[in-house]
């Protein structure tokens, strides 16, 4: 039996949300020192510009991932896989995929469309769970 595709883009999805991990403790600890980075971290140091941004984009995927994770599951679990769960996964892990990027970058309106893409993704997952 092979593995529906949508699975497939929840996986590709967990791997978006670890390289956030990654390059965002990359880019704070460029900006905190490797010796901050290593020690117990006891004294906040705050972080800005792009190390910043990347950290609120990986508190932003934080706040989306367990409903998308969640819908593509109940929709598996459920026989409620089809075009619509489809599609919408496909647009919530391309959004996320380019979200990172875009907000690193500071461009504005744009990363704001491309977030509202990858809700309508969700969104369409979801509904398909009550279609």
């Amino acid at each position: 039996m092979t593995m529906a595709l949508e699975l497939k883009l929840l996986g590709v999805a967990i791997l978006i949300g670890l390289i956030q991990i990654l390059w965002g403790a990359a880019a704070a600890r460029r900006q905190q020192g490797l010796k901050w980075a290593a020690g117990p971290r006891d004294e906040v140091r705050p972080i800005e510009g792009a190390a910043a941004r990347l950290d609120r984009a990986l508190r932003n995927f934080l706040e989306t991932f367990p409903f998308f994770a969640a819908a593509v599951i109940v929709a598996y679990l459920g026989g409620k896989l089809g075009d619509l769960t489809l599609w919408g996964s496909v647009l919530y892990v391309a959004g996320r995929a380019l979200y990172v990027p875009l907000y690193a970058a500071g461009v504005p309106m744009v990363r704001s469309l491309v977030w509202f893409v990858a809700m309508i993704g969700l969104g369409m997952v979801v509904a398909a769970i009550f279609l």
